[in-house]
């Protein structure tokens, strides 16, 4: 583990970039809390504040298109310029101090969410061009670490900075951390060279070739829709958290306690990734994170509360595995003038599933037991994992 993280820290670049992970990504998770409780304060509307998820989240049901952005711009002037455009946006909601002005907090989040999906293809695209290939693993592993330890740490920041000083604090905070992001993303050492254009070529046809290189390479189909299918599943599973606690006879605030040994198991993982990933190779890395989520998922109908804690914790050491797999794959086997398309693809395919899973499980924890459910949905898991295991690739020994 120690290694692992002396290894990435080693390289400098892979260094830089994990920094600017860390003080973007505390900023984000501070303002994606803050937000509906602001909203909450505002209007006292349970059903507005959720909006302000999935206005963050919306943008992603279009990431192929917006990914292509991330291909016809050089990527670390992209990432420096829309991190500054950020900062600069978000002191805008010092407007908001009364409910008539909510849109321009949505209006933020949309452009928010909408900047964040380009972000993140163009990380994904100048780290497969930056960093060793042997090296992926590892930083995705820890990038993993890095964003689930700000969801454990920056949420109650920023609850504690709203609750002292209101919305508008938390917005300026946010927008520092994407200035010192900027500044970090200056500092990697890349040379890239300018992506070449095709002035006759549609928006269409740009975002399909993206999609068509997932298609149909061999490697990388079984890994993306074993991931969808994944969040699909995590989703359903995500909306039984409160049947769970109440199973356990514990009030819904126990569910905090639910969510804190999850995001620890997935900081647990992403220290080790880059060595089982390695060690495994990325399907059989991939089926072994989506086996032991499985396990997890079904125990969690065993109500007690030591076995509701570690199928917790299994669930969040298991779920990542498919994604850090995914990822890693897509960077070393994608060439680099589609990385940025071929990455926004991917978080499309991977995360629409979820937003889905959610809503067909709060539909379902209200039909079924949950303690019919989640064994159910464990099964059906273990069934999806054949395709991984179907000429795979032996592993690389270290």
């Amino acid at each position: 583990m120690t290694w692992t993280v002396a290894r990435v820290l080693g390289d400098r670049d892979a260094g830089l970039y994990l920094t600017g992970v860390v003080v973007s990504g505390f900023g984000t998770s501070a303002i994606w809390l803050a937000s509906g409780i602001w909203v909450k304060d505002l209007t006292g509307s349970n059903g507005l504040a959720a909006l302000c998820v999935f206005a963050l989240w919306a943008p992603t049901l279009i990431g192929p298109a917006l990914g292509t952005l991330a291909d016809r711009i050089r990527r670390r002037p992209l990432l420096i310029g829309t991190n500054l455009l950020l900062a600069a946006l978000l002191p805008v909601l010092f407007a908001v101090d009364e409910r008539d002005r909510l849109w321009i907090l949505f209006a933020v989040l949309l452009v928010y969410g909408t900047v964040g999906v380009v972000q993140d293809a163009a990380e994904s695209a100048l780290l497969a061009t930056a960093i060793d290939k042997d090296l992926l693993g590892d930083l995705n592993g820890l990038r993993m670490t890095a964003n689930e330890g700000m969801k454990l740490l920056a949420p109650l920041a920023g609850a504690g900075l709203y609750a002292a000083y209101g919305g508008p604090r938390v917005a300026l905070l946010d927008a520092v951390t994407f200035v010192l992001a900027a500044a970090v993303f200056a500092l990697l050492r890349v040379r890239e060279t300018p992506p070449v254009r095709k002035p006759t070529e549609s928006l269409r046809s740009r975002t399909a070739e993206g999609v068509r290189h997932l298609r149909r390479h061999p490697g990388l189909r079984p890994l993306v829709l074993a991931g969808g299918t994944t969040m699909l599943f995590g989703g359903i599973n995500g909306a039984t958290v409160y049947a769970v606690a109440e199973g356990l006879g514990r009030s819904p605030t126990y569910v905090g306690v639910l969510y804190v040994a999850q995001g620890a198991g997935s900081v647990g993982v992403g220290l080790v990734s880059g060595t089982l990933l390695r060690r495994l190779g990325e399907r059989r890395f991939a089926a072994s994170g989506i086996a032991l989520a499985a396990v997890a998922v079904a125990l969690r109908a065993v109500p007690l509360d030591p076995v509701a804690l570690v199928s917790s914790a299994a669930v969040g050491a298991g779920l990542p595995c498919v994604l850090i797999a995914t990822y890693t794959a897509v960077q070393r086997e994608t060439p680099a003038d589609l990385l940025g398309r071929a990455s926004a693809t991917v978080n499309t395919l991977l995360y629409a599933p979820n937003a889905v899973g959610l809503a067909l499980g709060a539909g379902l924890v209200e039909l079924v037991d949950y303690q019919v459910l989640l064994p159910a949905l464990g099964l059906i898991r273990l069934v999806t994992l054949s395709p991984l295991f179907r000429s795979a690739p032996a592993p690389v020994r270290e």
